[in-house]
């Protein structure tokens, strides 16, 4: 009996030791759980949620590749509709964001940033190509996807880069130009390739460019008392009174006109080399920058980032941080970028042979530094849509405003996008 009762006392502690453990495992199991959503069956996860959709299965690809490189789990989590943002937005305040998603911009990312973690010691920030980084207080905060730029677009066997420097050279130009019976320049009816892009000029030569939107929201400075908006205000006279009505021509005529050697110069990015390679052109086609104020640089920016969550756990953060740093630095990564994505590299890391003329301009002003900000992606939102397009199409409706008139519409435009 005394053995069946020290062996019955002995089971007794050994389940009550035994609960203690599991209690005290338990709590710490879940808790590791809930600070590391990373954890995928003891391997390391993390989650990808982006906003072009025309990369999404090229990025599934992509994803597999690094799980087999690394080990390392990636999920790619797909968008619907127009309203990506919103969609993050409702995911981060749920506490169910991912690891890696997209910016836009700085106004998102002001929006979000008591989310977007601190990647300025991130092994791939010094190859991000000059001033292509997303920064917000002095921190990088976003790694570019590819970088875009736009110009004047030119037919080389109709003009010369010299004869484009500055306010005058550009009007002898037209004019020599009409008189060939060529329309000297094109813009076309959309709301972006009618004013947003042209709009981007007088902001991005102010000296801080998003320091004067900002002054513009507070009324402390206008357009039309800036002298860089004064002179595009002449600009745009003269492209009224020498160049067909962009009011009648689509962006796909536009391109058209310009392959078939009608039009001389179109303001238009390297994304139009896409749509020209549909025709059989008879000359070769360069950018140049649009020379207000004297501007001698392209117009470079990115259309999205890719941004860390930094309200995950520590772990999942650096695995994310890896994921992005693998992409820009390895061989196959840097592959998919260019080949499978089709973008042109804001890394100067990354090689990109082959380019479109278009695409290889703007690759060599990005890396080389010489260039001006997107200034209209710190613009209002539907600034450009709602409220720059109506003043546009008027100004090229009637004749009888002036270049000074039109920027103090475009003044009343802006002060109207923020009440």
């Amino acid at each position: 009996m005394k053995f069946r009762k020290k062996s019955w006392l002995a089971f007794l502690l050994m389940v009550v030791i035994s609960l203690v453990l599991t209690a005290c495992g338990g709590g710490n199991d879940g808790k590791a759980k809930k600070e590391n959503s990373g954890d995928d069956g003891g391997g390391k996860k993390i989650t990808i949620f982006q906003s072009k959709v025309e990369i999404s299965d090229q990025l599934e690809a992509l994803a597999k590749e690094y799980e087999k490189e690394t080990g390392v789990k990636v999920e790619i989590w797909g968008t619907t509709g127009d309203d990506y943002f919103q969609q993050l937005q409702i995911k981060l305040n749920s506490d169910q964001g991912p690891s890696i998603f997209t910016l836009e911009g700085l106004r998102q990312a002001q929006k979000l940033k008591s989310y977007v973690a601190d990647l300025s010691d991130a092994e791939f920030v010094p190859n991000i190509a000059p001033k292509m980084e997303l920064k917000m207080d002095d921190k990088v905060v976003g790694l570019p996807y590819g970088v875009e730029g736009f110009g004047i677009v030119y037919n080389k066997d109709l003009v010369k880069p010299e004869d484009v420097k500055d306010y005058d050279s550009f009007v002898s130009t037209l004019q020599n130009l009409k008189k060939q019976g060529i329309n000297p320049f094109g813009l076309s009816q959309e709301a972006y390739f009618l004013i947003g892009h042209m709009s981007n000029y007088p902001f991005s030569l102010q000296e801080d460019n998003y320091a004067f939107i900002d002054k513009m929201e507070a009324g402390d400075v206008t357009m039309a008392e800036t002298p860089e908006f004064k002179e595009f205000g002449k600009f745009m006279e003269a492209i009224r009174e020498y160049s067909n009505s962009p009011l009648d021509v689509t962006y796909d005529e536009e391109i058209g006109d310009f392959a078939s050697g009608k039009t001389a110069m179109i303001h238009q990015g390297n994304w139009a080399a896409t749509m020209l390679a549909d025709y059989d052109l008879d000359f070769e086609v360069g950018m140049m920058p649009f020379p207000l104020a004297g501007n001698d640089k392209l117009a470079v920016g990115v259309g999205a980032y890719w941004a860390v969550n930094g309200t995950k756990d520590d772990a999942e953060v650096q695995a994310a941080v890896d994921f992005l740093n693998w992409m820009v630095s390895s061989e196959t990564g840097q592959k998919y970028i260019v080949e499978e994505f089709g973008f042109v590299p804001a890394m100067t890391n990354i090689e990109a042979n082959n380019l479109d003329p278009l695409s290889q301009a703007v690759l060599e002003a990005s890396n080389s530094g010489e260039t001006i900000p997107w200034s209209h992606s710190y613009y209002p939102p539907n600034l450009i849509v709602n409220d720059f397009t109506p003043a546009t199409q008027q100004f090229f409706l009637n004749k009888d405003i002036t270049g000074d008139q039109f920027i103090k519409s475009l003044d009343n435009a802006f002060q109207n996008a923020i009440k």
